[in-house]
């Protein structure tokens, strides 16, 4: 086509000095496109014989104005792609990933704290703002005005028949809430609501976030049990855990229902979940508290519960980890075997049977372990898959 207008001679002319610019050749794709069209333009403007001169000096001002904004466009930055909103969001808001939450409050006989702990909660979940939130109070049998007093404070309240346990109201409570995401706050006042909204921050990062009391908060004789507990559980998943026993812990609602058929009827249930949470692999947080006294009589007994806290401590290493259980005791029966062995040797010349013995029994707990790690995998896939799905 012979004669070119002056309107699609400079769009071309442009279209050269941006391709030169930019060596990726996106920018000249764009300017080439709009050429094209252009040109199309201006072959219909030219076929068009009956248009006047001044509907056609008005379609070039309108295609240089075209022109024109398209390149500050360019000029400006990458162009906007369709679909996508560019717009910059909060970064406080990307980082919160907690929108909705259901706080359980397993209470028995705690009718002498729980209006102030309910007050004080209700002002601390009113405070974070754009969270969906209900509190659900799961009765275990109370004899007194405790169910009353969390309807009157606005909570939902689900009643035992009789006391099924400190697990089982928990348990309860995990499969009645509503929200994406559980608080599990005990209701003797222990807890302090004012850590909130640290755990909301934190659980911005983790799947749970739990409550450490630091070794604080009980007496004598517990904060030391508790350091042993901790002990154990850090060696069972190589991972340091300050506070195992803690039952003040935030943790997303579909994770937590699909370990609820672990959990025990009775207090070792945060032990069940931190055990469990670590050895699947999900990101488990801790942040300090501050313990309060507690309102009321504690309905924990030292020697039973403490005593089923180990036994639950090791219920879970095998369930979750064998080998971390097995492995020892094996090596332990061998290297004792060796001694055994290289006494009598020593001493009598001989092989006794009781080196044949713990020889055996060494490579038998080491086969069971063996076994046992197995079976903890495919369960560990039989886990995965219904989290999952």
């Amino acid at each position: 086509m012979g004669y070119l207008p002056p309107v699609v001679y400079r769009q071309r002319v442009r279209s050269v000095d941006l391709h030169r610019a930019d060596a990726g050749g996106r920018l000249a794709g764009s300017w080439a496109a709009s050429a094209q069209l252009f040109n199309s333009a201006a072959d219909g403007a030219d076929n068009s014989h009956g248009m006047s001169i001044s509907t056609k000096n008005g379609q070039q001002n309108q295609t240089t104005a075209q022109a024109d904004g398209l390149a500050g466009l360019m000029a400006e930055g990458p162009l906007p792609q369709p679909g996508v909103d560019s717009s910059p969001e909060p970064a406080e808001q990307s980082r919160r990933r907690v929108t909705s939450l259901t706080v359980v409050v397993p209470a028995k006989n705690e009718s002498a704290g729980l209006p102030a702990l309910m007050s004080e909660l209700t002002e601390v979940l009113k405070s974070c703002e754009g969270l969906d939130h209900e509190v659900l109070l799961i009765d275990d049998g109370s004899t007194d005005d405790t169910a009353a007093i969390a309807r009157s404070a606005g909570a939902r309240v689900i009643s035992h028949p009789e006391s099924l346990g400190n697990g089982a109201a928990v348990k309860r409570g995990i499969r009645e809430a509503r929200q994406d995401w559980i608080l599990l706050l005990d209701g003797d006042g222990q807890h302090p609501p004012s850590a909130i909204p640290e755990m909301l921050r934190m659980a911005g990062s983790y799947d749970m976030v739990v409550g450490s009391r630091g070794g604080s908060g009980g007496s004598l004789h517990r904060n030391l049990a508790n350091r042993i507990y901790n002990g154990l559980a850090s060696y069972v998943t190589s991972r340091k855990i300050p506070d195992l026993t803690s039952g003040y812990r935030m943790i997303r609602a579909d994770v937590v229902k699909g370990f609820c058929y672990l959990l025990p009827n009775t207090f070792s249930y945060p032990t069940t979940i931190t055990l469990a949470m670590l050895r699947v692999g999900y990101a488990v947080g801790f942040v300090g508290i501050d313990v309060r006294p507690r309102q009321g009589k504690s309905h924990i007994r030292v020697l039973h519960d403490g005593s089923r806290f180990l036994l639950i401590i090791m219920r879970i290493a095998t369930f979750f980890a064998p080998l971390r259980v097995f492995m020892p005791l094996a090596a332990g029966l061998f290297l004792l075997g060796v001694c055994w062995y290289a006494y009598t040797y020593f001493t009598g010349g001989r092989f006794t049977n009781m080196g044949v013995l713990l020889f055996t029994q060494a490579s038998v707990i080491f086969g069971l372990g063996l076994v046992s790690e197995q079976v903890a995998a495919l369960r560990f896939q039989k886990t995965d898959g219904d989290l999952s799905s």
